[in-house]
This record gives C-alpha cells, structure tokens and sequence, in this order.
C-alpha cells in the first residue's frame, strides 16, 4: 500500500476516534441540558398543581399530560393520598411510591427514571408540599428521547461525510506532498547505465510546489548525491581507461628493449662462437638496452609512487636554493648537449624554497633533454627563473619548430609522443614530461607549455613556502 494512502488511512484512523469523543461528549452535555431543563420544568409545574389541588382537591387535570399523585408520608410509610393523577389502570404507582420513599428519607428533591406500563419512559421527581404530603410527578422522556436520537443520526452522518472529505482531500495533500519522493523514487529506477546527467536530476523548485523545506532538503541532497555519484564513476571509468592504456603502453615499451635484447644475446652467442672480435659491440648494445629499460621502469615506478601520494608522497622536501639547482642542471646540459647553445637567466644571490633538490633536479633536466630532442642541432635553448611576490617561475624555452597545437593537449600523457618513431630511436620513452607534471603537481605547483613556430616555452611555477606551509 502506498505511503500516502497509509498516512491518510492513519489520519482518518485518528480523525474518526476525535469524532467519536466530540460525539459522545455532545449527546451527554446535551442529554444533561434537557434533563436540567425538565427537571426545572417539572418544579415548576409541581407548585401549579399543588396550587390547583388545594383549589379543587383534584390531580386529574394535570398539564403537559404529565401524570401526578399525592401521599400522606407522615407516619414514615408513604399511603396514596389522592391518586386521581395517574393514568387510568395504571400498574406502575410503585414508580412514585418509590420516588415518594426517597423523600422520606431526606433526598429532595428526589428524581427517578422508570418506564410506565404501555406509556415508556417517564422522569419522576417527589418533593414535599405541605406537612407530611409528597407530591410526585412524571413527564414524559418522549421529545428528549426523540432530540437525542436525532441529534445522533446527525452527527453521525456530518462526522461520516467529514471523515470521508478529510481521508480524501488528506490523500491528495499527502500525494501533493509526497510527489518529490515518488520524483526520487523514479529517478532511482530510470537511472541505467551509470547514466547520471542532468535529465537524471530532479528539478529545484521554489518553496510551496510541492513537499515543504525538509523535502526540499532531501531533493538537494538527494541531487548533491548523483553528482557525487556521477563524479566518482566518471573518475574510476577515466581512471580505468588510463590503467588500460598505460599497461598496454608499458607492455609495449618494455617489449620493445627485451626484444632488444633477446636479439643481442642471440647475436652475441653466435659472435662468441664465430667471431670473437664483435663481443664487445654486442656487450654495448645489451647493456644500453638494459640502461634504456631501467631508466623506463624507474620513470613507472615513480609515477605510479606519485599517484598514490595521498597515502606516502615520494618526496623528500628541505629548505634549499633554487639558483644553484638551475646553475648546475646548465652545466649538465651544456656537458651532455653541446649541439644546443645554452643561456641561463636567474637572480644573482639565492633564492631559497622548500623543495626536493632531487625530483626537482629531474624536473629541469627532463625538459631540456626534452628541447634537445626534439629540435635540431644548433638549436638554442634557455633555462630562466624569475621570482614573482610568492611563487618561482622555472621556463625552458627553445627556438624550434614547435609542437602542433592538435598535441599540445596531450603533450603530458604517459607514453604520448609527438613524432613515435623519431623519438624512439633517439631513446625516449614518453614518459619524460609525464613525470615532470606529476613531479609538479607533487611540490603544489603547475606547469603550462606555450609553443608556436619558432618557439615552445614549458612554464613550472611553484609555491614560494616555508618550512610549515607559510608563504615566503
């Protein structure tokens, strides 16, 4: 059973036992008034027909049609003084002289309900009206009786139809009420595929459509949670696709220096058998393809250590000078790449952060063995640093051809290179760039590539903190 009929069959439960008690208390407040107003009534009337009996000596001429009779109560027993008032063969005299006992016994006024032979219910009342003579007299209950009767009829049918509007209008207020939920409930069900859009959302409407503030509440909660959810399925179906094509790029890089490598070894067997003078070479080309593996696992492993930095970072931070750093990766550069003229920009004196001097050493030699590669011999390569008010800004910049701009966007992906052929061959593995982002994201900072015909700028800007995390 739905909810909302639920509500509303509990609030018609609730409704129903309400009316019942106004009901009751009703017809007994109004019984209590009519029988009040009798018994005032009937006072009345006693004292008129005392009035008439001392006239005439006569009780049968009693008004309203009510019935009357007198009894001498003087010696303790009441005896029927004049009985002319009641009705004609009337059984029922033990009705008043019972009412007529009870003012012997010192109740007066005294009242009694009984129901006369043939003549139904009668309220009788027995007071004193002169020395040793009580007068007792019975009104009929007929017209209280009728009231109560239809004043029942009447509620009930006013608490029927009542009743019947209030589970009814309560039934479309609950719905009315409820309908954001019913909204959640078929959102739940209709989202398929891990399709959580906005056409899965629901709607954020204003106060008083529909559901109140607590309901409201829930439709922002409950919109908040797809968005969480969206967010996080999206993040582990982008991080699947990555971890699919990073094994499938590893599995070929590597595949690539074993096979190498089974081939030399090969050749090297067959040259130690047949011509001993080509060992050597074959020695060189095995262990430069195990140098070239070595280094590919190394860049894996640290990556894959920076990916999971939110549980142990890779790195090892100290107070150290920048300057320096910048200097000696020129002068390594200059060693290993004179084909690539080489010009260094940096402040005179130090220039002090909070830094790993290693990883951000392999930083700056990553991309200007990444300038070198990619452009031709006698390129000319530049290596700044400058010092805006609370950050470092590291560029390498080249005069080459550029990167076109349709790779530009990719130019930081594991394993992506922009010419695949020539970049092997000269021993790249593609993931240098890779591991600076991930080496810069690591220190807090960004790194950002401008590049055009005749110039490709790669921008690294760092945080400028101190020990602790305060801004220098």
């Amino acid at each position: 059973m739905p909810l909302g009929t639920r509500l509303a069959l509990g609030l018609g439960a609730l409704a129903l036992a309400v009316f019942a008690v106004v009901g009751a208390v009703t017809v007994k407040s109004m019984e209590d008034y009519l029988a009040r107003r009798m018994d005032d009534q009937m006072a009345t009337t006693q004292v008129s027909l005392k009035k008439e009996y001392d006239r005439s000596r006569n009780l049968k001429s009693s008004v309203y049609g009510w019935y009357s009779a007198l009894y001498d109560v003087r010696d303790g027993q009441p005896r029927p003084l004049d009985t002319s008032g009641l009705p004609d063969d009337s059984a029922d005299s033990a009705e008043f002289a019972a009412v007529a006992q009870r003012v012997i016994g010192g109740e007066e006024p005294a009242f009694r309900t009984g129901y006369l032979d043939g003549l139904g219910a009668y309220r009788l009342r027995g007071c004193e009206v002169s020395d040793g003579v009580v007068m007792v007299s019975a009104a009929p209950m007929r017209d209280i009786t009728t009231t109560m009767r239809q004043l029942v009829l009447v509620e009930v049918a006013a608490f029927a139809l009542a009743l019947v509007a209030f589970v009814v209008i309560g039934r479309a207020v609950l719905r009315r009420g409820l309908q954001p939920l019913s909204d959640m409930a078929r959102t739940a069900h209709d989202i398929t595929s891990h399709d959580l859009t906005d056409s899965a959302q629901l709607p954020v409407r204003a106060h008083g459509d529909g559901g109140g503030v607590e309901v409201e509440e829930l439709r922002t909660a409950f919109n908040t949670m797809l968005e969480h959810i969206d967010t996080s399925l999206a993040a582990r179906t982008a991080a699947e696709q990555r971890l699919r094509r990073f094994i499938a790029d590893a599995s070929h890089e590597l595949r690539t220096p074993l096979t190498s490598i089974r081939g030399y070894a090969d050749l090297f067997r067959y040259a130690a058998a047949n011509a001993p003078e080509e060992r050597a070479a074959h020695l060189e080309k095995l262990r430069s393809e195990a140098a070239r593996m070595t280094v590919l696992l190394d860049d894996l492993l640290l990556l894959a250590r920076l990916d999971a930095a939110e549980v142990e970072t890779p790195l090892r931070l100290s107070d150290d000078d920048l300057v320096a750093l910048v200097h000696e990766a020129a002068d390594a550069f200059r060693a290993s790449r004179p084909t690539h003229p080489l010009s260094v920009t940096a402040p005179p004196g130090p220039v002090r952060l909070v830094f790993d001097p290693v990883r951000l050493r392999q930083v700056v030699d990553n991309l200007l063995t990444n300038a070198a590669v990619h452009t031709p011999a006698g390129t000319a390569v530049s290596l700044s640093l400058s010092t805006p008010p609370g950050r470092v800004v590291l560029r390498v910049s080249d005069s080459g051809p550029g990167i076109p701009a349709a790779d530009q966007g990719r130019i930081f992906d594991r394993f992506y290179r922009v010419d695949d052929s020539r970049t092997r061959d000269r021993g790249g593995s593609g993931l240098g760039l890779a591991v600076v982002r991930s080496l810069v994201v690591a220190h807090g900072g960004t790194v950002e590539l401008d590049s055009g015909p005749g110039s490709t700028v790669f921008s690294v800007e760092l945080p400028r903190l101190r020990h602790g995390g305060s801004a220098a």
